[in-house]
């Protein structure tokens, strides 16, 4: 027992947990034991157990608040009850629904570390050394994209959160340019509420999401159609920016898509920076998905525009197996982050701003941040850019595997032809014209395979039909092991037909 002489407060020596010298070897002791949790769980031979655990029964051991302590073998029980008995295996091959990858041990690495010291990058005292390495991933990424000398980037929370801070940044650089305006310094003016931003209609949902955020509303975004291969129309662009135009509104925007959530399509990039630049507009492209393919040799030519971007969404915890978060928004030129820096006397007085010793809170929305970019180092250093290019290369031609095999399959219907590494299609009993019988029975394939825990897959609309999605991620798996579940999906199709339509 441990005594504070000033409050005669008794402490059980169980709460003395804090990270430090005194505690290594408890640090060390716990890391093990909970290690060993992690690869009960590995070991697992499903990818979910098939019945959600009913948290009602086990109200006592959801809430926190005990007037005993646990042991650390105790506690790691009662997670293993709650949490990884029940929690779903993103590495199984029988998990294909959405965009989470299987993590590189690297990256475990690397974030255990960044966990234990819990550095925050906010600025230059806290971080120092953290500073250079995040700043170093982003000059990487940038290169590989390449952005200009001037470019500059920061890690964010994931894509939405990058995609806010180009919209952020597009509206607020419009409005000075163009009108002299300092949002930042004076809030709202009604021109703004004639600003337009204009993206695909399979654009990701986080565009009208954060439109609305920044008090814009849904219909500050313009959808512009797209074609057979699921890209945006060049022509209906122009045309969409030209009748907004007419009716009074202002184009400040575009919004590019280097892979969509559901059919992974790449927007023309090349052609759209050429019309941005035509009407004097910022050129964001949204590359969450897409973005990492630029380390490949099958799509590093589909991201040639990239070059062109006032702005730029990556994802690496989609598509460079990290564990979230991990991502980051980059700008073609680092001047414009003035649009989102705040200098407080406590934490960055603009009077000691320093060069050398930069405070990275300044490009940053959030204020503190985890060291995020320490995984992606370590990844690099122990994986290599080759290899992960070389992952992102198999998750794709498994996908065109997979499309090969069961287009000509009368009990399937494509939506489209891969272009990522995504899988866009339905199951469809061709004795039945009911489209309404055919939506039923594949949101009944998804929702049965999932409580069953055989299989994992996602779900989505095309032309106003229900499909099912693909979302392949997982360099490890097979195409036998894509089409054993694409059996899964035919039986149990047949089985709902048989049951209900007979």
């Amino acid at each position: 027992m441990l005594l504070d002489t000033r409050t005669n407060l008794v402490f059980d020596q169980k709460v003395d947990h804090f990270f430090d010298t005194q505690s290594k070897y408890t640090y060390e002791e716990y890391i093990h034991k909970a290690l060993q949790y992690v690869m009960s769980y590995l070991d697992r031979d499903h990818f979910y157990p098939g019945e959600v655990c009913d948290f009602q029964e086990k109200k006592d051991l959801l809430s926190p608040n005990k007037n005993e302590t646990l042991s650390v073998d105790e506690a790691l029980n009662e997670i293993k009850e709650l949490y990884l008995d029940h929690t779903i295996a993103f590495h199984h091959p029988n998990y294909v629904a959405h965009l989470n990858c299987p993590v590189l041990l690297p990256a475990l690495v690397g974030d255990l570390i960044a966990s234990s010291v819990n550095t925050a990058v906010e600025t230059w005292d806290q971080s120092i050394s953290a500073t250079y390495i995040e700043q170093e991933m982003i000059g990487w990424i940038c290169d590989k994209m390449n952005l200009p000398s001037t470019a500059d980037g920061v890690f964010t929370s994931g894509g939405t959160q990058s995609n806010f801070m180009a919209l952020l940044l597009a509206r607020d650089d419009y409005a000075f340019k163009h009108f002299g305006l300092n949002l930042k310094e004076n809030g709202w003016s009604d021109v703004v509420s004639k600003f337009r931003f204009f993206c695909s209609d399979k654009a990701h949902f986080s565009i009208r999401k954060n439109a609305a955020l920044m008090g814009m509303g849904y219909n500050s975004v313009i959808p512009v159609a797209t074609d057979e291969k699921m890209k945006m129309k060049v022509d209906a662009l122009v045309q969409a920016i030209e009748k907004e135009k007419q009716i009074g509104n202002i184009p400040i925007a575009i919004v590019a898509t280097a892979g969509t959530t559901d059919f992974g399509s790449f927007d023309p990039l090349d052609t759209i920076a050429k019309i941005a630049k035509e009407y004097d507009i910022w050129f964001h492209v949204d590359g969450a998905y897409g973005g990492s393919y630029v380390l490949t040799e099958t799509h590093r030519h589909l991201l040639s525009g990239i070059k062109q971007a006032d702005s730029v969404t990556i994802d690496f915890h989609k598509t460079m197996f990290q564990p979230v978060c991990s991502s980051a928004f980059l700008v073609r030129d680092t001047k414009h982050f003035k649009y989102i820096s705040y200098y407080a006397d406590y934490l960055n007085p603009l009077e000691h701003r320093d060069e050398e010793c930069p405070n990275l809170i300044e490009k940053s929305i959030q204020t503190t941040r985890r060291f995020d970019a320490l995984k992606l180092w370590f990844t690099l250093k122990m994986t290599g850019e080759k290899n992960i290019g070389a992952f992102l290369e198999k998750v794709h031609y498994l996908a065109l595997d997979l499309y090969h095999s069961i287009k000509d399959d009368i009990y399937f219907e494509m939506a489209h032809k891969p272009e990522l590494s995504t899988l866009v299609f339905r199951c469809k009993d061709p004795d039945i014209e009911s489209e309404v019988f055919q939506d039923t029975m594949n949101l009944h394939i998804k929702n049965t395979l999932f409580k069953s825990g055989q299989a994992s897959i996602a779900s989505t609309k095309f032309n106003g039909k229900t499909y099912l999605k693909f979302t392949l991620l997982n360099p490890k798996s097979t195409i036998d092991d894509l089409l054993n579940i694409i059996q899964m999906i035919k039986d149990t199709g047949k089985s709902y037909n048989n049951k209900n339509h007979n």
